[in-house]
């Protein structure tokens, strides 16, 4: 196990799977206690940590709601004592043209994926000052691009694009650092969902001319938290596989 992160706090939203889970799992690695949210079952991520030999709290969250984000910070708080990192991870998607969504679609998707954003960053960020930790937000590729079929998925990736700079704007002089990855396409159970004829194009796309994996985007989220990027600030930084390049 590395001691980069020793002693220091990690709340990673979406835990239970894909990004969020290699996410917390590359913390716990590097010494990171580690705070799981998620309204999925948590047990899994939970014993692969332990078995890193780090701790780790499981709060069952709904990033949709306050008082739900602001019960796991304080949870996260009230056990270790501190918290020094967010991944706000957690997210949903629906496909679909516009005129075709369903309003419960819209207001699901916004709520995960950008409130979600909003709050959590709303309640990490009066610890992060303490502690003059760091954020990094999972934004999308669809953050730069418009696509068909995507247009919540695309509208609040967009908004968590524009959400991770203001609060970096906001925030760097109070020493905290604030940044988004924008995944391209990775193997995780959402991108399972989506159907071939949609999917296959996009990874045909990328210069690497491959699926991307939740550790690599994990890796990336650790080194925007650590000392090796201490000047990076409001970056929304591509892990596509080199898709936008084209």
């Amino acid at each position: 196990m590395d001691s980069e992160f020793d002693g220091k706090v990690a709340l990673i939203t979406g835990a239970a799977r894909g990004i969020g889970q290699a996410s917390a799992l590359a913390f716990a690695a590097r010494g990171a206690s580690v705070v799981l949210c998620d309204v999925l079952d948590l047990d899994d991520t939970v014993a692969q940590i332990q078995a890193v030999g780090t701790k780790a709290l499981p709060v069952q969250t709904d990033v949709a709601d306050a008082t739900s984000v602001r019960n796991a910070v304080d949870s996260a708080v009230a056990t270790f004592g501190r918290l020094d990192y967010a991944h706000n991870n957690a997210g949903t998607f629906a496909v679909g043209p516009l005129a075709d969504l369903d309003d419960a679609d819209w207001h699901r998707v916004i709520g995960v994926n950008l409130t979600g954003v909003f709050l959590c960053m709303k309640y990490e960020i009066p610890h992060l000052i303490a502690s003059g930790g760091a954020i990094v937000n999972t934004a999308s590729v669809w953050s730069f691009l418009g696509t068909a079929g995507q247009a919540v998925y695309a509208a609040s990736k967009h908004g968590v694009a524009g959400l991770t700079r203001t609060a970096a704007a906001d925030y760097g002089r109070q020493g905290i650092r604030i940044n988004a990855v924008a995944p391209g396409p990775i193997r995780t159970g959402m991108t399972a969902g989506v159907p071939d004829e949609f999917i296959a194009p996009i990874i045909a796309r990328t210069t690497l001319n491959r699926i991307g994996e939740p550790a690599e985007i994990a890796e990336t989220v650790t080194w925007l938290c650590s000392p090796a990027a201490s000047y990076i600030n409001g970056a929304v930084l591509p892990v596509d596989g080199g898709y936008l390049a084209t």
